[in-house]
C-alpha cells in the first residue's frame, strides 16, 4: 500500500514534458480543452483518476505515449522493527 497522502504511487512527468517541447501548461490546458486547474492538479501528483479522452488528448498534443506522462514508483516496504 502507498504511504503518501493521495494513496498512490503513481508520478506525473507532465513538467519534464512541457519543458522538453517548450510548452506552457496554459497552452496545453487550451490545446487539450480542459481547465488550467485541472492540468496542475495532475501535474502536481494531487489527481485521483484521470479520464481516458483527457489522457487521449493530452499525448495527441505532446505527442507522447501515456507511459511517458505516467510511471509507477512503488513506495519502498515500511521498516516494521
Amino acid at each position: 500500500m502507498a504511504d503518501d497522502a493521495d494513496g498512490h504511487d503513481i508520478e506525473v512527468h507532465l513538467d519534464r514534458l512541457l519543458a522538453e517541447r517548450g510548452m506552457t501548461l496554459t497552452e496545453l490546458a487550451q490545446r487539450v480543452g480542459v481547465t488550467n486547474v485541472n492540468l496542475s492538479v495532475l501535474k502536481n501528483g494531487r489527481a485521483k483518476a484521470i479520464r481516458f479522452t483527457t489522457l487521449t488528448r493530452i499525448c495527441a498534443v505532446l505527442r507522447c505515449q501515456p507511459g511517458d506522462l505516467l510511471s509507477y514508483r512503488p513506495a519502498p516496504p515500511a521498516d516494521n522493527s
